[in-house]
């Protein structure tokens, strides 16, 4: 018997080569995309391993050759069709997609390289002839995948691997380290739109939601992003969490919200220093955590356990930590822990408390303690540091149209809209920030999959507005704007220097921190 585990990216290559579909939910099926993981039929399961060899983040294995944090995941494979037992066996039907006649020498820039832009350059290569240029404002591709999934999942980043095959494609030019929409220096969305016939914004939602409460603005108050950026290695985000290491320390974190990230964030703040040493968390976010080396974070969440955002997969992933606690509050009637000591550091703790939300964040220059409210019962949590993780929202970029209200860029089902509410022909926009902060990487494909499509039946309909652009004067236009452009030797030469660097402390990468330093590795190349 095969078994998905936790690094699932719900891409679904394993449903399609399943002889005997026992791979659910399905991209036909409720629930896919909103799935944290696909699950296996361990009744149905004939155990030919054909999944395991189409998964692209080797996230399937043998039930019998799983570590012992994994072994988890054959029960939760199992009560996926305890509890969908309408989930069906039969063969999923044959599917024809049309292939219809497009216009010539289409040219389409797509700007985001994280999993909805991924997805969309697949399906663009397979559905049509289109000369594609990628853009991403990093030098390295792959968006969130590369500076959102914690560093403890390795399996995850693996879809990064097929993408790396489609940058490759002659069709395919590469242009990272440029930035749409900036006031100086870079391209903008008017000038993407003149020398393209259509454009695609797959640029996520990577702003955090604020909580709006007293002293959010002190020291040691950050969002989610900040400290995923910054322990993910990200450029720019240099700035460490001021976590207190004196002997005025409590020891503790207080995490407001119950995704999945927020409890990634959890589970790197607890999580021994000499783990993340194995992975390739950034250097300066393990040095300052071996320093201040927190022992106990307590995630609040508004409602009941039952209402967590986050999915099941990664909530009983938290009990195989070694040496980690997970205790859970969930009457708010009931007698609550006294927090309002230092955590005790000889003991690694999470401590959900349900029907909880923060009042007031409390200290002088920075975070001594956040004042809480759990049920009808108020109280005080001593702590060095506060995580809001409660929502995202996109960024808007200058020059194209923005919903201030929901946080993403106007559209019908991915035609961008302008102020007016008319159609911007032949500009699209996918994932996040098309839909909002919802579902994960298999959502996101499936999202793309369907702008792209809408794409095709434009500019079979002539709705396009045809460039009267030559293919080499956006080339000369990005070498005047920008010094820097890189292509995909450039981000290949990144790419091994940071592999090298890795093999050398035993771990998968040392990631570079600093756009000068990506732009030494990379060298003047050429695509």
């Amino acid at each position: 018997m095969y078994v998905i585990t936790q690094s699932c990216c719900s891409d679904a290559a394993c449903v399609s080569v399943c002889p005997v579909n026992c791979i659910h939910p399905t991209p036909e099926e409720r629930g896919f995309g909103s799935s944290d993981i696909l699950h296996i039929d361990p009744q149905v399961c004939i155990d030919c391993g054909a999944c395991a060899d189409a998964c692209p983040v080797d996230a399937i294995f043998p039930a019998d050759k799983l570590g012992t944090r994994d072994k988890v995941f054959i029960e939760i494979n199992a009560d996926y069709y305890k509890n969908n037992p309408d989930a069906s066996a039969d063969q999923l039907p044959v599917v024809y997609p049309e292939i219809p006649k497009l216009p010539a020498g289409l040219r389409v820039a797509l700007v985001g390289t994280g999993p909805s832009g991924g997805y969309a350059l697949r399906t663009l290569l397979d559905r049509t002839e289109a000369q594609i240029t990628v853009i991403d404002k990093l030098p390295t591709p792959g968006g969130l995948v590369r500076a959102g999934v914690a560093p403890d999942h390795p399996g995850t980043k693996g879809v990064l691997r097929g993408f790396d095959l489609m940058y490759r494609d002659p069709r395919v030019t590469m242009a990272t380290n440029v930035e749409v929409g900036h006031d100086a220096g870079q391209i903008t969305p008017a000038e993407l739109a003149e020398h393209f016939d259509a454009v695609f914004y797959a640029v996520g939602a990577s702003e955090s939601r604020r909580l709006g409460i007293p002293g959010e603005d002190l020291a040691g108050s950050t969002s989610a992003t900040e400290l995923v950026a910054w322990y993910n290695a990200v450029p720019g985000a240099d700035a460490a969490p001021p976590i207190r290491s004196d002997d005025t320390a409590t020891g503790r974190a207080v995490i407001v919200g119950t995704g999945n990230v927020a409890l990634d964030v959890a589970r790197i703040l607890v999580s021994p220093p000499e783990l993340l040493a194995t992975t390739d968390i950034a250097d300066r976010a393990l040095r300052i955590l071996e320093e201040q080396n927190v022992h106990e974070v307590v995630v609040l969440g508004r409602r009941d356990q039952a209402g967590a955002a986050y999915t099941s997969a990664e909530y009983r992933a938290l009990s195989t930590i070694p040496g980690v606690e997970v205790v859970v509050h969930d009457d708010p009637a009931a007698q609550l822990p006294d927090l309002t000591a230092p955590a005790d550091p000889n003991r690694r703790r999470i401590i959900f408390l349900f029907h909880s939300a923060p009042a007031e964040i409390l200290g002088e220059q920075q975070v001594e303690e956040v004042s809480v409210r759990t049920g009808q019962q108020s109280h005080r949590i001593a702590a060095d540091l506060v995580v809001r993780s409660i929502g995202y929202r996109s960024v808007p970029i200058q020059g194209l149209p923005f919903d201030e209200t929901r946080g993403i860029f106007p559209n019908d089902a991915g035609r961008m809209l302008d102020e007016n509410g008319q159609v911007l022909a032949g500009r699209y926009v996918l994932g996040w920030a098309k839909r909002g902060p919802s579902g994960g990487i298999g959502a996101n494909k499936k999202c793309a999959q369907r702008t792209v499509e809408d794409f095709i039946s434009d500019a079979v309909g002539g709705e396009l507005p045809r460039t009267t652009r030559a293919a080499g004067e956006f080339t000369a236009l990005l070498r005047k704007r920008t010094r820097h452009v890189i292509g995909y030797r450039g981000m290949r030469a990144i790419d091994r220097i940071e592999r090298r660097l890795g093999a050398e402390q035993g771990r998968p990468r040392v990631k570079f921190t600093r756009i000068p330093d990506m732009v030494g590795a990379a060298g003047r190349r050429k695509r």
